[in-house]
């Protein structure tokens, strides 16, 4: 159990905040936000993983499991530390609207600034020397610079000699390159010194960060690349069988990820090591932790590699508490989201993280629900919608009127159960009606998206899953979006309802 009070977060990755240079960073507008936070009386702030992206852009397929994305190094901080010109950064192109990241243009011209503060940053220093020598992103450094003498192409398409790993390519590659490989070290390094700046200013505030570690890794990743067993990989080093859901109501094709499985039984030899260590570290980093896709590890589908969509596949069964034991007196939360069968829900109980909640689910005309709250219970973090949901009042307007009706009706129903005053002049008034009864619900924890709070559209969706698209990862907010009227209302329902 993460908390004994009932409390409240708010939802929004780094990359969705305000800053001039294409995407949020770990500078003044993350510094301006945790104030916004602070006034508004919320405790807690989710984000999405801090992982390096790749393709796609998606930080749940990253090219390392624990690489830190370097596209959130503020170059005001690089420059107030004397590696970076405001010359070298003010007039690049990273794009030209404000509200959406612009991957494309950040692959072209973020990294060049940074190799310049790079090229002024000492690495005689002995912090970073130190940092280096402890092996814990050499993998990550390694494998980038194959990627960028490959053109960053998968390692699967590269040559037959770097295709095939070995100790001595390593070696030879790191020595070889041996300012590419330490420029990559150094993204990481200055990662870490900005974030845990940001982080003990939150903390400061009395504001916990929550992060997210994705369960799979991408198969364009160094683990897939340097460490075979760990997966699910034939003779050839391919997969046999990939990750996604089965068809349900909302996906008739199912969700291919493509993300390769785990080799369970090989790692049940050392007692799941690399997984507990990597739930540790991830710990350094984060207050609380949320696991992604959790109910794979109780049970998980398999789908033939090489297939279109997910209509072809089997359960598995996970290797289930074993992979927890050790960790259960840590702040996790399970996502434990999607098909839920008695193995999922024996997990659940045996570890007694804290599972979760989402209201975009509950009003549907059932009563027993397991979403509505009144239907859900203290342990629990309970959600307006997450970064694979439409916003709220993106949801509402995809409703037949049937199924608004439905949503109206139960929606009023929990609200008199919770003494929210219920409001439906609009759907824009449906939303902050949402956003109070989430707050007023039962569960320890709410936490909802800065969308729903601002009420906002499809447009400010995070992610719609197994889809490639540009709108995928790519929505921010304003500076102005921190408004003191929104930071009154959240702070006055806070209040009411006790969080």
């Amino acid at each position: 159990m993460i908390a004994n009070e009932k409390v409240s977060g708010i939802l929004l990755p780094i990359s969705s905040l305000p800053s001039k240079y294409g995407i949020g960073t770990l500078g003044k507008s993350a510094y301006e936000f945790i104030d916004f936070l602070s006034a508004s009386k919320v405790k807690i702030w989710q984000m999405l993983p801090l992982n390096v992206t790749s393709y796609g852009d998606s930080p749940y397929q990253s090219p390392s499991s624990n690489a830190l994305n370097y596209y959130f190094l503020d170059f005001d901080v690089l420059n107030q530390k004397g590696l970076l010109k405001k010359e070298e950064y003010e007039n690049v192109d990273f794009g030209s609207n404000p509200s959406k990241v612009d991957y494309g243009k950040l692959f072209e011209n973020r990294v060049n600034v940074l190799k310049l503060a790079f090229n002024r940053f000492d690495t005689s220093n002995p912090e970073f020397i130190s940092f280096e020598q402890s092996g814990e992103y050499r993998d990550f450094a390694f494998f980038m610079t194959l990627k960028v003498l490959n053109g960053y192409r998968p390692w699967y398409e590269w040559p037959t000699d770097y295709q095939n790993y070995s100790e001595d390519l390593e070696k030879f590659i790191i020595s070889s390159n041996q300012k590419l490989y330490l420029f990559y070290i150094w993204t990481q390094f200055e990662f870490l010194q900005e974030y845990h700046s940001l982080k003990k200013y939150a903390n400061s505030k009395n504001i916990k960060i929550l992060g997210d570690m994705p369960l799979y890794l991408a198969y364009d990743s160094v683990e897939a690349y340097k460490y075979p067993t760990m997966f699910l990989f034939d003779e050839n080093h391919r997969p046999t069988v990939v990750a996604g859901c089965p068809p349900d109501d909302f996906t008739a094709d199912g969700q291919l990820w493509g993300n390769p499985i785990y080799n369970w039984s090989n790692m049940k030899k050392d007692d799941y090591h690399w997984f507990k260590e990597r739930v540790k570290k991830n710990l350094v980093n984060f207050d609380i932790l949320r696991i992604d896709h959790f109910r794979g590890c109780a049970g998980y589908y398999t789908i033939p590699f090489g297939m279109k969509n997910a209509k072809v596949g089997k359960w598995e069964k996970g290797p289930g508490y074993e992979l927890f034991r050790g960790l259960t007196d840590l702040p996790l939360i399970a996502e434990d989201l999607g098909f839920m069968d008695d193995d999922v829900k024996r997990l659940l109980k045996e570890t007694a993280f804290n599972g979760m909640k989402v209201l975009e689910f509950a009003f549907d005309g059932d009563p027993t629900n397991s979403h509505k709250p009144s239907n859900s219970t203290f342990n629990y973090f309970a959600y307006t919608g997450t970064h694979d949901n439409k916003p709220i009042l993106g949801y509402l307007e995809t409703l037949t009127t049937q199924e608004l009706e439905k949503y109206v009706s139960d929606l009023k129903k929990e609200c008199f159960l919770f003494g929210v005053d219920f409001n439906d002049n609009s759907l824009k008034d449906l939303t902050y009606t949402t956003d109070e009864l989430c707050l007023a619900g039962p569960t320890c924890g709410a936490v909802i998206p800065l969308q729903d709070y601002l009420a906002l559209g499809d447009e400010s969706r995070i992610n719609e899953p197994s889809t490639t698209s540009d709108k995928n990862w790519t929505w921010r907010c304003k500076e102005s979006d921190f408004s003191n009227e929104l930071s009154d209302f959240i702070k006055t329902n806070i209040e009411r309802f006790h969080r």
